[in-house]
Formats: C-alpha cells, sequence, structure tokens
C-alpha cells in the first residue's frame, strides 16, 4: 500500500515537472510567492497554495506578534447576539414564524444578562482605549480592571459616571505602581471634567484599595524629573543633578506641602539645565510639566533660596 502512495507521488512530481516545461519558458525559476507558486522569469502561477505550515505559538509575545485580526467577541459577557433583522447571516429572508421565534429568544436572553455584565461591556473598550491611548503597561491595566470589578460589584457606578469611575480605577492603579502619570492627562484622555474623576478616585481610594490591600501612593517630585527630563532630551548627567538638588534643598528646610510635585520637578529641571550650559527656555519647560511660568519662576526661586 505505502508502495502505491510512493509511486503517485513520483508520478505528480513528474507531471508536474512536464508541465512546467511545457508551459512555462525556456529558464523556469519557479519559488513561492503570496500562497502563489510563480515562474519569476516569465509570471506563470502553476498553482496556488491554502494551507500554512506556520508553527504552534506558545507564549504570550508569539501570539501577540502572529496575530492578524483582533479578536472579534470579548472575554466575559455572552457570546451570541440575536438582532431584530429580517434576513439571516446569508442574506436570505426570515419566515413570520421564524421573526417570532427569535424575537422570544432574543427577549429571553437579554432577560439572562445581568446588570454588571452590561456595564462590563461598555467598561472594558473605554478603559482598553484609554489604556492605549496613554501608553500605560499591562500590568497596571490589569490592576485598573481589578479595581473597576470591585466598583461595579458594590454598585458605586449606580448614578455615576462610567467614564469617571474607569478613570478613577487607571489612576489609582498608576499610583499604586508608582507610574509616572498625572491626572490632569488621565482626564484629558478619558475627555472627562477633573471634578468627576477626583470625586470618583476619593471613593476608590476610600472604599476599594482597602479591601484589595493596595496602597495609594501620591506622585512624587523624583519621579517626575526623569520623565521630564527624557522629554526634554536632557542628558541623564542632568537629571540626576537635578534629584540632588531637590533632595538637598528638602534637608535645606523646603516645604513640599501644599506644591504641587509638577511645579518642583520642572523648577529643579530648569536650575540643572541652566547650570549645565544647556539652553531650555521656561515656555518649553512649562509646557512639558503643564504649569505656568510664574508657577515655575515661584518654584525655581524657592529652591535656590534653599541651596545657597
Amino acid at each position: 500500500m505505502n508502495e502505491q502512495y510512493r509511486n503517485r507521488y513520483i508520478n505528480d512530481k513528474i507531471d508536474e515537472n512536464i508541465s512546467q516545461q511545457s508551459y512555462c519558458c525556456d529558464n523556469p525559476f519557479v519559488e513561492s510567492r503570496d500562497g502563489n507558486k510563480v515562474c519569476l522569469n516569465c509570471g506563470l502561477i502553476f498553482e496556488r497554495t491554502f494551507v500554512g505550515n506556520e508553527r504552534r505559538a506558545y507564549t504570550v509575545e508569539e501570539i501577540q506578534s502572529r496575530r492578524r485580526t483582533e479578536p472579534r467577541w470579548r472575554d466575559f459577557g455572552p457570546r451570541t447576539m440575536l438582532p431584530n433583522t429580517k434576513t439571516d447571516s446569508k442574506g436570505k429572508s426570515i419566515g413570520a414564524k421564524e421573526q417570532a421565534l427569535f424575537s422570544r429568544l432574543s427577549k429571553i436572553q437579554n432577560s439572562l444578562i445581568s446588570s454588571i455584565e452590561r456595564n462590563f461591556w461598555e467598561a472594558k473598550p473605554k478603559l482598553k482605549m484609554l489604556t492605549s491611548k496613554l501608553n500605560i503597561p499591562e500590568y497596571i491595566a490589569d490592576t485598573a480592571w481589578k479595581v473597576y470589578s470591585i466598583v461595579a460589584k458594590k454598585k458605586l457606578t449606580m448614578g455615576r459616571s462610567i467614564n469617571g469611575f474607569i478613570s478613577g480605577s487607571l489612576y489609582a492603579a498608576i499610583r499604586v505602581h508608582d507610574f509616572p502619570r498625572l491626572l490632569d492627562e488621565v482626564c484629558e484622555a478619558s475627555l472627562t471634567p477633573r471634578r468627576t474623576v477626583h470625586r470618583s478616585l476619593a471613593m476608590i481610594i476610600r472604599e476599594v484599595l482597602p479591601e484589595l490591600n493596595l496602597r495609594y501612593q501620591p506622585i512624587t517630585a523624583e519621579s517626575l524629573v526623569f520623565r521630564f527630563g527624557n522629554e526634554l532630551d536632557l542628558p541623564i548627567q542632568i537629571q540626576k543633578n537635578a534629584i540632588n538638588m531637590l533632595r538637598d534643598a528638602s534637608k535645606n528646610g523646603l516645604k513640599r506641602t501644599g506644591k504641587d510635585p509638577k511645579g518642583l520637578a520642572a523648577a529643579c529641571i530648569y536650575i540643572a539645565a541652566k547650570n549645565g550650559s544647556i539652553r531650555k527656555t521656561q515656555s518649553k519647560v512649562a509646557d512639558i510639566a503643564k504649569i505656568t511660568e510664574v508657577t515655575l519662576r515661584s518654584r525655581a526661586k524657592q529652591i535656590k533660596s534653599k541651596l545657597t
């Protein structure tokens, strides 16, 4: 039996070579290009290849690199939706009895979906879009989703803005992991007023984070120095000098209470760049730090007074 298959395979190869030589050019050069076997000299297509022999993906990186399309369904909630249409998936019209059946099934399905699932169906894409827009790492996004899940289960979103709690959950996760992102950036990316996000964030800190045993860490000026320095294309030595300057000023009695860490970080960056003979205008530094030039000059004056 094996001998018959082997002879048939050899005969097919011989017929294929004969057909290539008879129909192709004088000097055939056949290669596989985009699923087709093509002669590169004359352009004749011999056959199409529909089966790919890709290696199986095991790790997350391999899966992400070989993904061709986005997943059609989300990872929660029902997988099948019953729309109120008069045609099926092939475009054929549905009779009256079938329409009544599908309408009844759709009502039964909607009655089985809980309010939390409907909340998640709306919240998950918004959180994914927000983390993608702000370039947030995946581990912080996972923490934000855990926080928002507790928020939804406690029904804190009833009568309140979902966007506000999504932004508040993301910023709470950012502060738990001490990631250098500002509250204004989260509000701007989510198109949500700062007041709404701040109110939601206060409820999350008070009621959700203690349940998850997570500690909210306020943002510090030291964590912002390196970020502002990288955005201004400053050398690493200038950034280290700014950090040392800020620590020396704090030891000499600089009061940080009531002062925005953005202003202190920007002032140290500006002074260190000026001392290192690197020209950075006050307007550019203030724009990067999202503060006013008046605040920048005031904080720089206070820091200089503590260093002398």
